[in-house]
């Protein structure tokens, strides 16, 4: 008996079916570093993970399954330190530090993850890029409900803080992208292209306690 009270054989099963479910994931990403998820078989995936294809629909019930299992890889721990990043937001100077340099280490330990989603943001269609449309309303969601917490924003309307948020967002997919560009171990680069996105996000953030929502007619 294990520890936990299960057999030591079922949980050998369920640690070698995690293990495949990850090999499976693994391979797709290996297999899409320079093709669109469309262009994937569920064959080619399971071949590369070395794993007989009927055995693919133990851990998924289609390739878009799968497709949306990395999405949510690639974005579930960027939020959950993003939103860390921000739990003390004492100046916008510090949290757009801590939330770049976080980027940045992030993007940099797995390149593959944000290639693949970047690249099915912007050219793939059907549910997983819907996914990633779903996760960075949640990213901005999340960015929303904390930059209500500083003074100048606690009285703006949602809808315009929902804006601000999205602003950001799209400011940090940018950054994503220039880090991708850049050419491997190139640590200038990345010091310039971090330098820029904090400046960009100021940029951003500079008008902020000036902006006054316009007024409503009744």
């Amino acid at each position: 008996m294990s520890t936990t009270g299960e057999p030591a054989a079922a949980v050998s099963r369920q640690e070698r079916k995690q293990r495949t479910r990850q090999a499976l994931l693994d391979a797709a990403l290996e297999l899409l570093a320079e093709r669109g998820f469309a262009s994937l078989s569920l064959r080619e995936v399971a071949k590369h993970a070395g794993i007989v294809p009927t055995a693919f629909y133990r851990h998924f019930s289609s390739m878009e399954e799968l497709g949306i299992a990395l999405v949510e890889e690639t974005t579930r721990t960027l939020r959950g330190m993003l939103r860390a990043d921000r739990t003390e937001p004492g100046s916008y100077e510090g949290m757009i530090r801590a939330s770049v340099r976080t980027l940045h280490r992030q993007v940099r330990a797995n390149e593959d993850h944000f290639r693949f989603v970047t690249r099915e943001r912007y050219a793939g269609t059907g549910p997983v890029s819907r996914a990633i449309a779903v996760e960075l309303r949640m990213f901005a969601g999340d960015l929303a409900v904390d930059l209500a917490r500083f003074d100048y924003l606690r009285a703006w309307p949602t809808e315009d803080l929902q804006l601000l948020a999205d602003l950001i967002v799209t400011a940090m997919i940018a950054t994503v992208v220039d880090l991708l560009e850049t050419r491997p171990g190139d640590s200038a680069a990345d010091e310039r292209t971090v330098s820029a996105a904090e400046k960009r996000l100021r940029m951003i953030l500079v008008g902020v306690p000036q902006w006054r929502p316009p007024s409503r007619s009744t």
